[in-house]
């Protein structure tokens, strides 16, 4: 039986893709592997596949030291608590503490990239979570994932109607990536024998802007899409005006910003030493969600 490998989020997008690449791409025994989430009854068609399922909540932390028994190399997905200040980084650090408490023998961490250099509203969740996990004494791996393709697929279907797409970017370059892609090389680094102590960005193939990305996703589309060069403040009305929450807008004018201040503007080869792949690029990944980008 080789080391327990312990994905916490198990029931979200990230987390089961992570499993499903640990059970197939890496044929990892599924009883080496335990899935845990905050609702276990999720995990029904894991549980019936051999994989251990426990309850993990992140604001229960009897549930976490309970949790985590047993895990040699436990995988902290970083969680989607973003309404209230500071209630991610408390549940990031009970995690961590729990973790190390278990005798965990590697953390792995999902963080963003350059949390210390970064205008997203939300990094200091993740710098404060490095962090803790530097001083916890367990050995680490963090993955600083950049901004996921996935997430155009919330708006740029309406942008495509619209045929006009509001962006206070400027022409800052961000090299995105699939969450398909991270949840690949995170299994890999989850499913290797390593113990060095590490940082990995993972980032696409391809440096672009906003307006590259508006023409690839027309021309796949089939459709026009302008891209409209607006400052924050008026980003930040157009979006509250929609409807959408304070702190989810402050996330997206904080990405832009982030953005045109170039602080997204980096390629790493991370997703290649740990897959021996290349990421997907911004095309064959439109090309594959096009239903959705045509909805």
């Amino acid at each position: 039986m080789g080391q327990k490998i312990l994905v916490t989020g198990a029931a979200g997008q990230l987390g089961r893709r992570v499993i499903h690449h640990l059970l197939e791409t890496y044929k990892v025994p599924a009883g080496d592997i335990i899935g845990a989430t905050r609702n276990p009854e999720q995990l029904a068609e894991l549980a019936a596949r051999g994989i251990t399922t426990r309850r993990a909540d992140f604001d229960d932390a009897a549930s976490l030291a309970a949790a985590f028994a047993g895990a040699d190399r436990l995988l902290i997905i970083s969680t989607d608590a973003l309404a209230q200040k500071g209630h991610r980084l408390a549940q990031h650090k009970a995690a961590v503490d729990a973790a190390a408490k278990a005798g965990a023998k590697h953390l792995f961490y999902t963080s963003m990239p350059a949390p210390d250099n970064s205008l997203v509203s939300f990094a200091p969740d993740h710098l404060g979570t490095e962090q803790a996990i530097k001083a916890s004494g367990v050995d680490y791996t963090i993955f600083r994932n950049a901004w996921y393709w996935d997430n155009f697929l919330h708006s740029l279907p309406h942008s495509l109607q619209e045929g006009k797409w509001y962006s206070s970017s400027g022409d800052g370059r961000s090299a995105n990536i699939s969450r398909e892609d991270c949840a690949l090389a995170i299994a890999a680094g989850l499913a290797s024998a390593t113990v060095e102590r590490g940082i990995l960005t993972l980032t696409g193939p391809q440096l672009l802007t906003t307006e590259e990305i508006a023409a690839l996703a027309a021309e796949i589309a089939g459709k026009q899409l302008q891209v409209v060069h607006i400052d924050d403040k008026q980003l930040a009305g157009g979006l509250a005006s929609a409807g959408l929450p304070g702190f989810f807008v402050d996330v997206l004018v904080s990405a832009d910003a982030n953005i045109r201040a170039g602080n997204f503007a980096f390629l790493t080869d991370d997703f290649r030493k740990l897959t021996g792949k290349d990421p997907q690029s911004a095309r064959s990944f439109f090309e594959a969600h096009k239903a959705a980008l045509t909805s």
